[in-house]
């Protein structure tokens, strides 16, 4: 097996971080695979805010938290409580994607999310796609959210990646071969 596949095949979404802060060169590599990933015509609709600031993680985490408690359906806010609580697992960074409004927006941030993931997997560090993160930036202290990290106008929220050292580690999720169907000429 490559190196790629083995990177890939070993991958796994971490939800247990140390709290040891990441590099300046690690987060400049994050950056840089970031933003080498394909967009549909090139468009790049994106834009990246990348946090390393832990004290700043743990306030977006709280108000995260506190509008999910509120929430009608509590399913999600249960789940993460049983998770530690915690809707970014104590990581020291992130970064988080905006995307414009543009056709394929979203499935170009999620592709580069994944890319992401994969370059933090091959750095020895640990991440986990997060969409509930976002959760601050549709909620009543939406404009302060946005403003305190900087959202360039006509971007939101689409996804972010949570980046760390792993405190724990697991086993990759087993391949479920019922979910392909292979077409032969």
């Amino acid at each position: 097996m490559n190196e790629t596949l083995r990177t890939i095949a070993e991958r796994y979404s971490c939800r247990d971080f140390e709290s040891t802060e990441l590099t300046a060169e690690q987060v400049d590599a994050l950056v840089d695979a970031a933003l080498a990933a394909p967009s549909a015509m090139n468009r790049q609709p994106w834009h990246l805010i990348v946090i390393n600031d832990k004290a700043l993680m743990d306030e977006l985490d709280k108000a995260g938290m506190a509008i999910l408690a509120q929430a009608d359906d509590d399913t999600h806010y249960q789940r993460i409580k049983s998770r530690g609580g915690k809707i970014l697992y104590n990581a020291p960074a992130m970064i988080i994607v905006l995307a414009d409004d543009s056709e394929y927006a979203q499935m170009d941030s999620g592709i580069l999310s994944q890319i992401v993931a994969l370059a933090a997997q091959s750095l020895g560090l640990g991440s986990v796609i997060n969409a509930t993160i976002g959760v601050p930036f549709k909620g009543p202290g939406a404009k302060h959210w946005k403003k305190k990290l900087q959202f360039p106008e006509g971007y939101e929220f689409a996804i972010a990646v949570v980046l760390g050292t792993p405190r724990s580690s697991k086993e990759p999720h087993d391949l479920d071969r019922t979910k392909v169907t292979v077409v032969l000429s």
